[in-house]
């Protein structure tokens, strides 16, 4: 269960690419966002993806970013598919697999993909919102992650 104002439960996560799993007090210091997405969801490859890339590349220096691929239907996506994403996509942030498909989506009360959790500097929750709604969720999400950095 996750609760506004408190920190995040530990993440399940797998490494994708071989790079070492963080841990959430890696990211304390600097606001945090984190997307949890599948790459089989057209909102999450159309607007999500290019939103958190936007992230980084405005906001790289005072922002952590990562990404948590979480397939909650239960298809298993192959590693080549992963690299093509990376670079068909050019992510600009980490990625990682949600254990068993959906540990963490799960943890994380996820209403569907792609989902935002949005961490202060101390690794409180301060936003979750579902949706890439340029319009909705997105709009909101840029509004919130502004107020963090006044």
């Amino acid at each position: 269960m996750i609760n506004l104002n408190q920190p995040l439960p530990n993440w399940s996560i797998e490494s994708i690419f071989g790079n070492e799993v963080p841990n959430n007090s890696d990211f304390l210091g600097k606001p945090t966002l984190i997307l949890i997405f599948s790459l089989g969801c057209p909102g999450c490859v159309g607007r999500a993806i290019p939103f958190a890339n936007r992230m980084v590349f405005e906001n790289g220096k005072n922002i952590n970013v990562l990404g948590i691929h979480s397939n909650f239907e239960g298809v298993d996506f192959t590693q080549e598919k992963f690299e093509k994403a990376k670079e068909d996509f050019f992510i600009r942030f980490d990625f990682f697999k949600d254990k068993n498909f959906n540990t963490t989506f799960l943890d994380y009360g996820a209403g569907g993909t792609p989902h935002w959790l949005l961490l202060d500097k101390n690794g409180n929750l301060v936003y979750s919102i579902f949706g890439s709604d340029p319009n909705n969720a997105l709009l909101r999400l840029d509004l919130k992650i502004k107020e963090l950095f006044q």
